[in-house]
């Protein structure tokens, strides 16, 4: 007897663990799935029959990737949208739109976007060599960004003074004013075809004093509900500007003079929404497929407070695993990368809790173990 569904067939842009994941969460709804990565190795192989090696920013590859599939999303935004707007031209259905996806993967594009409709980022120029620092001595000190390929941590250098030349980077940037910020936060957001909304609850996060990639992160947020008010009332305007179909994750600066400000987007899921895989009653994976399929958006309680520690690199204590999972509430995520790197995201670990007290207590065992 055939179903009475019709299951429109998923592609996957990108293969990693943010893939890998969002393949897990499509199985509940009995979606087809198909990976598009140029690594054989990459966390989505042989999760899914349709693997598919290839160049991401190959035009005539992704365009063949997408003709194979109902609707097209993404893992990571660094892909040839040119593929993806012909394809849109000739009715795939592609979340989120190219449009949305060039305005992002661009983070000079991004902070004219955010000039252009009023959305409170910190003072910026776009440059193209290092010459053009001295223009700008009241940005200083600066935080520069290369607006392109740039993410945890890579792509982004801080400059003391306009004297900074050795340590600038060439090619096109953003100079960006150094803020000030009492703590670093982030929600995020999922918008479907209906326009239907639903907002995550806040997390802190703490990163890595020198690398600045995510170490810890909490839910929910300490903010102040003004401000927390604030950042959602930007991430509603953000998705509804941007007119996107999917989720949209934001990261922010809390000032020290109490105000908000969005320091970047991505627009898929991200590192800062791992914790709901436990800790909220939808996944942000889930939702994601919620979203593209045009379905009613999940509910996004948390379930107790929790918290993600990333694993990074090959550092950790051979028997970690073991002892992690003796700790009730304790949930590893291993991504199943077969070459460990420095800094390298090999997995990450929900913690869930009554209180963030017994959320800390239980963080500092692991830690000890990592």
């Amino acid at each position: 007897m055939s179903s009475p569904f019709y299951l429109p067939k998923l592609g996957i842009l990108g293969g990693g663990q943010l893939g890998r994941m969002l393949v897990q969460a499509a199985i509940p709804f009995g979606l087809d799935t198909a990976v598009l990565d140029p690594d054989t190795n990459a966390p989505c192989a042989g999760l899914t029959p349709q693997f598919i090696q290839g160049d991401l920013m190959n035009f005539e590859t992704v365009y063949a990737f997408g003709k194979t599939v109902d609707i097209l999303t993404i893992e990571f935004e660094h892909i040839n949208t040119d593929a993806l707007a012909q394809l849109e031209s000739e009715g795939t259905c592609i979340y989120p739109q190219p449009h949305v996806i060039k305005t992002i993967q661009d983070k000079g594009l991004q902070k004219l976007f955010y000039k252009h409709h009023h959305i409170p980022t910190a003072p910026f120029k776009l440059i193209s060599a290092p010459s053009e620092l001295k223009n700008y001595p009241e940005l200083f000190p600066a935080i520069q960004k290369t607006r392109t390929h740039g993410y945890d941590g890579k792509g982004v250098c801080s400059l003391p003074n306009i004297n900074s030349l050795e340590t600038a980077f060439t090619g096109l940037s953003v100079l960006e004013k150094h803020i000030d910020i009492h703590k670093e936060f982030a929600l995020s957001i999922a918008r479907n075809k209906n326009g239907d909304i639903a907002l995550f609850p806040a997390v802190d996060l703490h990163f890595h004093a020198q690398n600045h990639i995510l170490d810890t992160l909490f839910c929910p947020s300490d903010l102040d509900p003004n401000v927390l008010q604030t950042a959602q009332d930007i991430a509603t305007t953000l998705i509804t500007e941007l007119n996107l179909i999917g989720l949209l994750a934001i990261e922010f600066f809390l000032c020290q003079d109490g105000s908000v400000l969005v320091n970047e987007i991505a627009p898929r899921p991200h590192n800062s929404g791992h914790h709901t895989l436990e800790g909220t009653k939808t996944s942000q994976f889930s939702q994601l497929i919620r979203a593209v399929l045009n379905l009613p958006l999940g509910v996004t309680d948390i379930t107790k407070p929790s918290a993600m520690i990333n694993l990074l690199g090959s550092d950790q204590h051979p028997h970690f695993l073991e002892k992690c999972l003796k700790i009730p509430e304790v949930y590893v995520h291993l991504y199943g990368k077969k070459q460990s790197k420095p800094l390298r995201k090999m997995g990450h670990i929900t913690v869930l809790a009554n209180t963030k007290q017994d959320l800390q207590t239980k963080i500092a065992h692991i830690k000890e173990w990592l």
